[in-house]
C-alpha cells in the first residue's frame, strides 16, 4: 500500500479511536492510565498501531473487532 493510503487509514482510525473515548467521556489521560495506551499519537494519527493493541482498545471499550470497523472504514 502506498503513503497516502497508510495515511488516510491512520485518519480513519484515529478519528474512530477519538469517537469511542470520547462517547465515554473519558480524557485522553484516563484511557492512558486504564490501558497504557498512548491515545494522543493514536488520535492524531501519527501511530500505525499493532493488532493486539486494536485488540486491547476493543476490549477496553467494550466492542468487538467487527464493530470498530463498522463505521467510516467502507
Amino acid at each position: 500500500m502506498n503513503n497516502v493510503g497508510d495515511n488516510r487509514l491512520l485518519k480513519i482510525l484515529a478519528k474512530r479511536v477519538k469517537q469511542l473515548r470520547e462517547d465515554r467521556g473519558l480524557t485522553q489521560e484516563d484511557a492512558y492510565n486504564d490501558t497504557g495506551v498512548h491515545f494522543g499519537r493514536i488520535e492524531q494519527g501519527q501511530r500505525n498501531i499493532s493488532f493486539t493493541s486494536l485488540n486491547k482498545l476493543c476490549e477496553y471499550f467494550e466492542i468487538s473487532l467487527k464493530e470498530f470497523f463498522s463505521k467510516d472504514f467502507d
